[in-house]
């Protein structure tokens, strides 16, 4: 009794307040840089490569133009870099499949130059696809005299290549965590840092993959978040994993430690007063150590509480440390029920598919996440769903701060290839994200990629089986709304820990019915978690006012020629009446989609589409809030409450 009655409480006092506030009103927040850590952040020499001429030029080699700025982190389209938006720009977009609008003659009067409106998505406000060139003086302290130094790039795409001096470093074409480069033992005093991005299609990922799509302005380039460089001592720590043990009450602690020196030693590893010896080779080593957490509350959305450990390693050139949060919980199935430290867990989340209209990227500061988990908490939710792309930290940061679940994506919206390539993709990039947030509470769902094609149905339990067992911190499914069949054919298990299933949805539920006899037909009667993909995406007519709000990088198009069509049709001055009825019978639909989704025994959850408008494929006004999280004008937070909330 006592834990139901402080749920309610916690719910109640982490709920009632909406944010109101307008999100995104002005550019990302910069994140400050943390100690010790010197930040890039400021004036970058700069210079677009249309030919890609920069690598064979050697632009590396000297100093480029000094007149040409920009402001970094940031993007370049946004600082009038890039082309203007034309009739034949080449979006990268596969949806709606008939790109040739602008033959059409309903469309003539958008396709005037320096006037261009597009029909099928919000435009950025200049386009650009191809290499560009970033670039500036960095000074090495004093201090850092013998210290090896690393280079972090907080969010980019798609491929970085970091040159210093006259030396290339390497090159990272991760779209789901920082691209990290070691640059070595510097020497103190002035070094010449350029950075090649390149955001063209590098590899064959499917163009509405919300990582790299115009849908939801995806096509930027720059770097945005937190550029800096760090120090460490010549051996120093590489990774910490954390592994809580709820029935010992204590945490797992997997290290990784990496070598600069060539030369092996050893040293010790401790956790307070608890240490365990460590040796490293010539480029590094592992260990673990286990610390006692006897008074440690678990973590869930009803009982956010941290843990902050520091690590430290200590030996012959090694003196790093490595401050470590995370939650204790664990997340296990019981059939066909999902059990979050052995109760209940029941997903009710939105999809999210990275649209930041006044930024073009995606936010990095955890102020702003906390606004949007408080906006989805406010309406009842518990997650977020981030469709075919992954949030940069400060998402998982306020999630584990306000108790809230996450699901991410891989980056993919993808084809598997025969030969595996795309599936070595997949696994690299999973790497990158597990290291870069696998300490994060929250993260306690995590998925390939959204509905896989190609061969996905042979290699995807692979990667299923691979990181379940190298990491079983949280549930793992290889498709979000179409899943591998059991690799041992039908009556045999699933590779997934959980699916989310499409088809068990829509009106057959209604009015007292449910989609358990579907959904059972779908898994072939196999018990095994399940939870509803994509469940809604009812439309409702816009309120042409939200054109107002598109101050930044998108501009809405596609709004201003509905609206155009509206006044052509006499409909413009009744704007208001059609988007509140249309948004009633909108709120009627989703109320019915989700009971009949609770009232399903073998589904645990549901991920909606969307409590937020879409702004990509032609424009997908699903939600219940503008593309904005603003609330629309026909429903409020405690009327939507009543249907989707704790159960």
């Amino acid at each position: 009794m006592s834990t139901r009655l402080s749920r309610r409480r916690f719910m109640a006092l982490t709920g009632a307040t909406a944010a109101h506030a307008a999100l995104y009103a002005a550019p990302t927040t910069v994140v400050m840089p943390r100690a010790g850590v010197q930040s890039l952040a400021g004036q970058w020499r700069f210079a677009l490569d249309r030919d890609d001429a920069g690598v064979k030029e050697a632009w590396f080699a000297s100093d480029l133009h000094a007149t040409t700025k920009i402001s970094m982190p940031g993007i370049l389209q946004s600082q009038g870099y890039g082309d203007d938006i034309t009739a034949d720009t080449q979006f990268v977009a596969a949806l709606p499949r008939d790109m040739a609008w602008y033959k059409l003659p309903q469309y003539a009067a958008y396709t005037k130059p320096g006037h261009v409106e597009v029909p099928y998505l919000s435009q950025p406000v200049k386009h650009y696809l191809g290499a560009a060139w970033y670039q500036r003086d960095i000074d090495v302290p004093a201090a850092w005299r013998g210290k090896r130094v690393g280079l972090m790039l907080e969010r980019t795409r798609w491929q970085t290549t970091v040159y210093l001096d006259e030396k290339e470093m390497g090159t990272c074409h991760s779209l789901v965590a920082p691209h990290e480069y070691d640059l070595g033992v510097l020497a103190p005093g002035r070094h010449r840092l350029s950075i090649r991005i390149d955001n063209r299609m590098i590899l064959p990922y499917r163009p509405d993959g919300h990582g790299v799509s115009d849908g939801e302005g995806s096509t930027w380039n720059g770097i945005v978040g937190r550029i800096e460089l760090a120090a460490t001592s010549p051996v120093w720590i590489e990774d910490a994993q954390v592994f809580p043990n709820l029935a010992e009450k204590s945490a797992h602690i997997k290290v990784r430690v990496s070598n600069a020196t060539g030369t092996p030693g050893s040293g010790m590893l401790s956790v307070g007063a608890t240490k365990v010896p460590v040796t490293w080779g010539p480029s590094g080593g592992e260990a673990t150590i286990d610390v006692a957490l006897p008074n440690a509350t678990p973590w869930s959305e009803f009982t956010p509480v941290l843990q902050h450990l520091t690590l430290k390693l200590n030996g012959p050139a090694a003196e790093d440390q490595r401050a470590l949060t995370f939650g204790m919980r664990e997340i296990k199935a019981d059939g066909k029920r999902i059990l979050l430290n052995c109760e209940l867990f029941h997903f009710r989340a939105t999809h999210d598919g990275g649209g930041f209209p006044l930024t073009g990227y995606p936010a990095t500061d955890v102020a702003s996440w906390k606004r949007i988990i408080t906006v989805c908490k406010t309406w009842g939710l518990n997650g977020i769903r981030f469709h075919s792309w992954c949030p940069p930290e400060a998402a998982f940061t306020a999630a584990d701060e306000q108790g809230f679940y996450l699901q991410p994506e891989c980056g993919m919206w993808n084809a598997f290839d025969a030969d595996g390539k795309m599936l070595a993709v997949l696994n690299d990039e999973t790497a990158r994200l597990i290291k870069a947030y696998g300490n994060h509470p929250s993260l306690v769902l995590l998925n390939a990629t959204n509905e896989p094609a190609g061969h996905y149905a042979e290699q995807l339990p692979t990667w299923d089986k691979k990181w379940h067992d190298a990491d079983p911190r949280r549930f793992y499914s290889d498709g979000t709304g179409r899943f591998a069949p059991p690799p041992g054919g039908a009556g045999h298990p699933y590779s997934a820990d959980y699916l989310v299933t499409p088809g068990a949805r829509g009106p057959r539920g209604w009015f007292g019915g449910d989609y358990e006899n579907v959904l059972q037909t779908m898994l072939h009667g196999f018990a095994i978690p399940a939870i509803g993909h994509e469940v809604g995406q009812w439309c409702a007519y816009p309120d042409f006012d939200v054109i107002r709000k598109f101050t930044g990088y998108m501009v809405p198009g596609n709004y201003r020629i509905w609206r155009d069509s509206a006044e052509a049709h006499g409909l413009l001055a009744k704007n208001k009446e059609i988007a509140h009825a249309s948004g009633r019978f909108q709120v009627a639909c989703y109320k019915e989609e989700i009971e009949a989704n609770l009232r399903t025994p073998s589904y645990s959850g549901y991920e909606l589409l969307d409590l937020h408008d879409y702004l990509g494929q032609g424009g997908a006004l699903i939600g219940l809030l503008d593309a904005f999280w603003e609330p629309k004008s026909y429903v409020t937070p405690e009327e939507f409450q009543q249907f989707n909330n704790v159960t």
